[in-house]
């Protein structure tokens, strides 16, 4: 089939549309990646290919959720030292008006060598590419290699890990070494608009977030960060600090880490002086009753924080009753999660005594919390009351009629 797109566009529309139609979808992406726009055809490749398309989450063109998928794809099974990088970036030339957002959800090590032992070797290190020996590297695939082409990339969602590795399952399958760390750094360079970068599952420790942070200070696009499900804690937590007043970060997710008592100092530090976050996440974390302190204090001077997840991190009734202070006087927090937390019957207290006061907050959060039954209902009564009031509030209010808005005639 030619290649030459004009003469497609030459013929009339309906039959155009038979044309397109009657295509096969097994032909080569050389030929219509840039030559074909009908998104029918583009539909039909996609769920030839994968059971469940959902069209929405691609801005609803079929045409991207193919690219993406397709890419992704590669990526995902891409082994290096065996893969061909040739068949990336190939595939890279011909998706890249396409693709804005790209989610790996597995990054393959290199096939693991076979090394013959004699008596005196008794183990080999999983320590990968950071032990340094003959051992093979245990580096993943480098993104550098596509991110000149990919200037359009909006998202981009990372595991440096195995899915479903079943019985043949390694600690060394699970490890973000030090040179992709340096190597994944390099690259937000080129990705000058990314929106939304999420590394999580990946065994991010405070060396490896320090290098990453490093590298996103003052990045001018970035307004969501997710380094959930980590390994996280205070040292790196003191970074992301410093990138939260160097940034323009809406929404920070920290769930699932080990940041502790200094972590969440620094963290509520930046707080105080931030502008522009809204969604803060620190669920599964150990910041304790000090830090939970320390970052509802930072909510008395911080107004445009609306979302706060505290959910288990040791917290307790001095942190209630703090937080119930705040609610006297914080009015743009809209949801707060306090859940798995032992406030206590005198933390729930106190916590209603807040929110009696309180006609902003729509959302909280207290189960497993022992706050009592009886506070936890007259707090709900209260939220009820703050959501019928918001909901009142947004509504457009009604034009006056022309009878109102005429003065009457006598």
């Amino acid at each position: 089939m030619s290649t030459d797109k004009p003469i497609l566009d030459k013929l009339l529309p309906k039959h155009r549309v038979k044309v397109l139609d009657a295509l096969s979808t097994s032909l080569p992406l050389q030929v219509t990646a840039n030559l074909i726009s009908y998104e029918e055809y583009w539909r039909r490749c996609c769920v030839e290919r994968w059971p469940v398309c959902d069209v929405s989450r691609y801005g609803s063109s079929w045409k991207r959720l193919f690219f993406e998928r397709h890419l992704e794809n590669l990526i995902e099974r891409f082994i290096p030292d065996v893969t061909e990088i040739r068949t990336i970036c190939e595939a890279v030339e011909l998706s890249k008006d396409y693709v804005k957002r790209l989610d790996i959800q597995q990054l393959l090590p290199p096939v693991r060598v076979e090394i013959r032992r004699d008596e005196e070797c008794d183990e080999i290190s999983d320590e990968g590419s950071e032990v340094g020996g003959d051992l093979p590297s245990m580096d993943h695939f480098d993104f550098n290699l596509i991110a000149n082409s990919l200037h359009g990339l909006e998202e981009l969602h990372l595991v440096y890990g195995v899915k479903g590795c079943g019985m043949n399952f390694e600690w060394n399958l699970f490890r973000f070494t030090e040179r992709d760390c340096n190597l994944l750094a390099d690259t937000f360079k080129t990705f000058r608009d990314l929106k939304v970068f999420r590394l999580h599952k990946s065994k991010v420790d405070d060396d490896k977030a320090r290098i990453l942070i490093r590298s996103l200070l003052d990045h001018p696009s970035l307004v969501h960060l997710d380094l959930s499900h980590n390994q996280i804690s205070d040292r790196g937590a003191r970074a992301i600090g410093k990138l939260l007043n160097q940034s323009q970060l809406h929404i920070l997710n920290l769930c699932n880490n080990n940041v502790g008592l200094h972590g969440a100092k620094a963290i509520a530090h930046a707080l105080s002086k931030n502008t522009v976050l809204n969604t803060l996440n620190l669920r599964l974390n150990h910041i304790g009753d000090e830090g939970g302190q320390e970052l509802s204090n930072a909510l008395l001077k911080n107004t445009t924080l609306v979302t706060l997840h505290l959910g288990s991190n040791e917290l307790s009734e001095p942190t209630a009753t703090v937080l119930a202070h705040v609610l006297t006087q914080n009015t743009t927090l809209k949801s707060i999660s306090l859940s798995s937390n032992r406030i206590g019957l005198d933390g729930g207290k106190h916590l209603l005594e807040g929110m009696s006061e309180n006609k902003t907050l729509l959302e909280f959060d207290l189960r497993l919390t022992d706050v009592g039954q009886e506070s936890e209902f007259f707090i709900n009564q209260v939220l009820r009351s703050n959501q019928e009031r918001a909901r009142l509030q947004s509504q457009p209010k009604p034009a006056p009629s022309q009878t109102q808005a005429l003065p009457q005639m006598y």
